[in-house]
């Protein structure tokens, strides 16, 4: 039976069927494309907010560390001064205890002069 003017041919039919399949296969290889790239930007909004987070709390370590350190500073400050405090005493005490050692020794010299004179 011959074909109607107002049909395709077989092989323009083939032809029209082999473009759709051609156009298919692009679309669907686009849509795949586009639902890796929307999954990729939900990994990449995920790992902002988690470097966020973790640039928060880097900041707040940083402010803690500080003011450990600026705690840290003042004590040493004290420990310093107390240590200064204490060597001056020390000082102190080892002159007062070096004038009585040389007191007692001038007694103890007179003690002996005095029992050669009386001998």
């Amino acid at each position: 039976m011959p074909e109607s003017s107002d049909q395709p041919t077989t092989e323009d039919a083939l032809q029209s069927w082999r473009e759709a399949e051609r156009t298919v296969a692009v679309a669907r290889r686009g849509r795949v494309a586009a639902e890796e790239a929307a999954m990729a930007a939900d990994q990449a909004a995920s790992a902002a907010v988690a470097t966020a987070a973790a640039a928060k709390s880097a900041l707040e370590a940083m402010s803690l560390a500080e003011t450990s350190a600026a705690r840290t500073a003042e004590a040493a400050k004290l420990a310093v001064l107390a240590a200064s405090a204490e060597l001056a005493d020390a000082t102190s005490d080892a002159s007062l205890a070096e004038v009585d050692e040389a007191i007692a020794h001038q007694g103890y010299r007179a003690a002996v002069d005095r029992a050669r004179d009386t001998r």
